[in-house]
């Protein structure tokens, strides 16, 4: 009987690892980023599509400066673009300070969007790089792997969210009746509230930049294969051409747009969700905390599983499931519908990576660009979240002002999500197969 050949070889292990470790620090800044569309809503009081423009901002920032990162690591390297994506963030992170010092909203949309400036490059740059790293059989099954420290990450982020600013915010304390005491002060009294609250939402961005520098510092001093292309040339418009012929990479990508819509609203409105139960937007992250918990597990279950179920079939059920569960947060008004909600996250841990592998597939060095508008597509995130934020605005600034088909609008406002889930449906029925999709048959030697 022949010997496996290793999901990632020996020599490539450490290079595998501090990639991999960019994986979990995205995901963190992904993860502390989704609470705050409700924190600078109560403290700047902002009206709910006001308040989405912070995802806008966020993800808006993948969207323009994905292709740009693409030509420049096929220019350079890998590692060049990883260390100008740190470099972005890390200036992203940092201009929350002044931001606050000034306490513009719109300043802090701007931080956020060159954050996502050095996202997109890392994004752009460590999926590709992930998938180049051993065998093409298993290329799937190993970006499944790395993509599981995205939620550890999440996690991360999810806490600091909680303890360090929801927590802490004097805009989100309550009287006795449990009303909020922020909306009944006079102008003087909320100017104070504000301040205080916007350094408290500060802070832990400007420690997250020293860190992301730090990291930088850190892969800078170690060496590490570049992958380049050694020609340097960039042969843009026949790379185009061949992209856009290939079926599975242009319904990859609609699919991944979607996708990545349905993700962002589903783990941006929980809150509005929970809060019309009742529940806090402080207590309502433990429900963020348990969606990110079944997205980690479902995300090791998979990896599992695309050993012996090809990826275009797995996809097919979990987009299903995903589309069941979002039909239960919708029309199971109460905690049913939250539980329901929070399932969803399970269904989801599967698509990006999956979708991801099956787009890139047999790419080559056409995979640098193909990365690029994978992550362009990212843009779903921006769009999406602030048409359902439209959604919950029809009645007014609150979440069930009104009644839409017997639902409260923000059980209605996830019909949006379930939209995008049908998209990934059919993407995964449409998959032109070929012979990398399978990830259970046994590697060539060599």
């Amino acid at each position: 009987m022949s010997k496996k050949t290793a999901l990632v070889p020996r020599q490539l292990l450490l290079p595998f690892i501090l990639i991999t470790s960019l994986f979990a620090l995205w995901g963190f800044a992904n993860d502390i980023t989704n609470p705050m569309v409700a924190a600078f809503k109560r403290v700047l009081e902002l009206n709910n599509t006001q308040a989405s423009f912070v995802q806008l901002a966020f993800y808006g920032g993948y969207f323009t400066m994905a292709l740009p990162a693409a030509i420049f690591i096929k220019r350079y390297s890998y590692k060049k673009g990883i260390l100008l994506g740190l470099g972005l963030y890390g200036l992203g992170a940092l201009l929350f300070y002044p931001a606050a010092a000034w306490e513009s909203y719109g300043f802090f949309l701007a931080s956020l969007y060159i954050l996502t400036f050095g996202l997109a490059f890392l994004e752009t740059t460590a999926n590709p790089y992930i998938l180049s790293m051993g065998p093409a059989e298993s290329a799937t099954q190993r970006l499944n792997l790395a993509q599981a420290f995205n939620p550890m990450g999440a996690l991360a982020g999810l806490f600091v969210a909680k303890q360090f600013i929801l927590n802490a915010l004097q805009s989100n304390e309550t009287n006795a009746e449990g009303q909020i005491i922020f909306e009944s002060l006079d102008e003087s009294a909320k100017s104070l509230i504000r301040s205080a609250d916007l350094m408290v939402i500060r802070d832990p961005y400007v420690i997250l930049g020293l860190v992301v520098l730090g990291i930088l510092v850190l892969i800078a001093l170690v060496k590490m294969p570049e992958n380049k292309d050694q020609s340097g040339q960039i042969d843009f418009m026949p790379t185009m051409r061949r992209l856009f012929r290939n079926q599975n990479f242009v319904g990859g990508t609609l699919a991944q747009m979607f996708y990545v819509g349905a993700q962002i609203m589903v783990w941006t409105y929980i809150y509005q969700y929970a809060e019309v139960l009742g529940i806090s937007n402080a207590s309502a992250v433990n429900y963020g905390y348990a969606a990110l918990v079944v997205f980690l597990v479902g995300r090791w279950i998979c990896t599992w599983l695309l050993r012996y179920l090809s990826a275009q079939k797995l996809l097919a059920i979990f987009a299903a499931m995903a589309m069941i569960f979002t039909l239960g947060a919708i029309f199971l008004v109460g905690m049913p519908g939250l539980y329901s909600l929070v399932a969803i996250s399970f269904a989801m841990s599967l698509m990006f990576p999956t979708i991801y592998g099956i787009a890139l597939e047999g790419m080559g060095e056409d995979s640098k660009f193909a990365a690029a508008f994978l992550v362009m597509a990212i843009v779903g995130g921006a769009i999406m979240p602030t048409l359902q934020g439209m959604i919950l605005d029809l009645g007014g600034s609150s979440y069930d002002d009104i009644l839409i088909l017997g639902v409260p609008e923000v059980n209605f406002s996830f019909v949006l999500p379930l939209f995008c889930f049908l998209m990934v449906l059919i993407f995964s029925l449409r998959v032109k197969n070929t012979s990398n999709l399978k990830t259970n048959q046994e590697p060539p030697q060599g």
